[in-house]
């Protein structure tokens, strides 16, 4: 429960939920941040970098990506730079996709504990400033650069979400593992021969609306 007040009228007692747009997306942020990091557990290394798409979508490569995204829209654009050496965004843009996979020598650890120090560095800027401030981010076009926080928050709730929902994907055609986060999957609770005939149904559910 979110921020409020308690109020008396005709003696009903209500609680009044007060917004905190803030609070709200900064909760949600660390929701996909978290399911990123979880995604990994129990893989090998090969499975952590394997690429499952024809375009490479691998998991470590996506917590990379999170990484920068984050380092550049509540670091460089607000002027609160992260400063460990890590490759700036303008590394990314000079060389293709070169954030979305991780070197044989980058180990899962170094890579994981920075994207979380990142993030205590995001959220240093996101509890220091007004969501009305605007930054500019650097990359973009220099005449439409300026950005409020609470714009940069969306955008960067959305990237990470996004990615979150790849990664749910990539790790059940790894190993079939699937849900929502370690404390609750959302999932119906079917075991394989449910799951089986549920996916045997959706397939001959579309072959005849495909055939109709």
């Amino acid at each position: 429960m979110g921020p409020g007040r308690l109020s008396v009228a005709g003696g009903r007692l209500d609680i009044m939920i007060e917004p905190d747009a803030k609070s709200d997306l900064h909760r949600y942020l660390q929701e996909a941040r978290d399911a990123l990091v979880w995604k990994l557990e129990g893989l090998s290394e090969y499975g952590i970098r394997r690429p499952m798409t024809p375009t490479g979508t691998n998991l470590l490569g996506l917590v990379k990506h999170a990484t920068f995204v984050e380092v550049g829209y509540f670091g460089d654009a607000f002027g609160h730079p992260f400063g460990e050496g890590l490759p700036s965004w303008k590394l990314a843009m000079a060389e293709d996709n070169v954030d979305m996979w991780a070197t044989a020598d980058e180990s899962r650890e170094d890579i994981v504990e920075q994207y979380r120090r990142v993030w205590a560095h995001a959220d240093a800027t996101i509890a220091e400033l007004p969501l009305d401030t605007v930054g500019q981010v650097p990359w973009w076009p220099e005449e439409r650069r300026g950005a409020t926080l609470h714009h940069l928050l969306v955008r960067v709730l959305g990237d990470t979400q996004r990615h979150a929902g790849h990664a749910d994907i990539v790790r059940e055609l790894i190993d079939g593992s699937a849900g929502e986060s370690a404390s609750g999957t959302s999932l119906p609770p079917g075991d394989q021969g449910w799951w089986e005939e549920y996916r045997a149904k959706l397939e001959r559910v579309a072959r005849a609306a495909d055939q109709r």
